[in-house]
């Protein structure tokens, strides 16, 4: 076993996480994320219209599937926390579910690789979109704007901030509405981060298990690593569930809490 010092001065497990500009577009740049992001939507505009367009008393395949997991959020997730209000929002929480779900997904495809394998050259199509964290966190400020605006339409201005935190004796009043007011953006921000810090983490160790196969160059160390991306990319693949499941659930939790206060 040696050590290829000269690799190891190069190799960056970051790489697989870091936005790189692609193009531009009227002066704005284009990067592998925003590319993935674009790739998402199309994805699911496409695909879930064909996927639901015949539907059936039986349902089957990838119908039963996802008709599944609309109906466990709907009815396991959302509705206990809003209650009749929960097809008012449905939508939004299911178009939320999928789109962190897919951005995850597409995440672990090494598209960046394949392609290199096929033209020969190097690219940056592909990259993780949930590891940016301008991305996480534009999908926090949307719950964070929905989550206070229905509040107000709910309760009405003056009654919502009225109930903006718990009653409590008035000499104590300041404290806890200074408390409630920094929660209210530590809530978007702990939202951001937690999937964010997510797939960095995730991405960052699988680049780094793989990173060991050529900086090493060892069967041993090459046969352990494999087992180990192996393991590391099926938990990964729970992980792009899971995170999208938490994000979803945490954003009904807000909206919830926001326009039932008493709940």
């Amino acid at each position: 076993m040696y050590l290829n010092v000269n690799i190891l001065g190069e190799f960056n497990p970051l790489a697989p996480v870091v936005s790189v500009p692609l193009f531009h577009f009227r002066g704005i740049a284009v990067s592998n994320h925003i590319l993935m992001i674009t790739v998402a939507t199309a994805f699911l505009l496409i695909f879930l219209p064909i996927a639901l367009r015949r539907p059936k008393l039986v349902p089957g395949g990838v119908y039963n599937l996802i008709e599944a997991i609309c109906v466990f959020l709907r009815e396991e997730v959302v509705r206990p926390m809003l209650g009749h209000h929960t097809d008012r929002y449905i939508s939004y929480l299911w178009t939320l579910f999928f789109f962190i779900l897919t951005l995850n997904l597409f995440s672990l495809v090494p598209s960046e690789k394949i392609i290199h394998l096929v033209t020969g050259k190097e690219n940056y199509f592909g990259g993780a979109a949930t590891a940016n964290i301008y991305v996480t966190g534009a999908l926090a400020v949307l719950t964070f704007l929905l989550t206070h605006i229905s509040g107000i339409r709910q309760q009405g201005f003056g009654h919502y901030f009225a109930n903006f935190a718990p009653k409590v004796p008035w000499v104590l009043t300041p404290f806890i509405y200074t408390i409630e007011i920094i929660s209210t953006f530590v809530k978007p921000f702990a939202l951001a981060v937690r999937l964010f810090a997510n797939m960095v983490s995730g991405h960052t160790l699988l680049a780094t298990m793989l990173g060991l196969i050529f900086i090493f160059k060892n069967w041993y160390v090459g046969g352990a690593s494999v087992v180990m991306v192996v393991a590391l990319s099926v938990m990964e693949l729970f992980v792009a569930f899971l995170q999208a499941y938490i994000f979803t659930f945490l954003s009904a939790l807000y909206i919830g809490s926001a326009i039932a206060p008493e709940h």
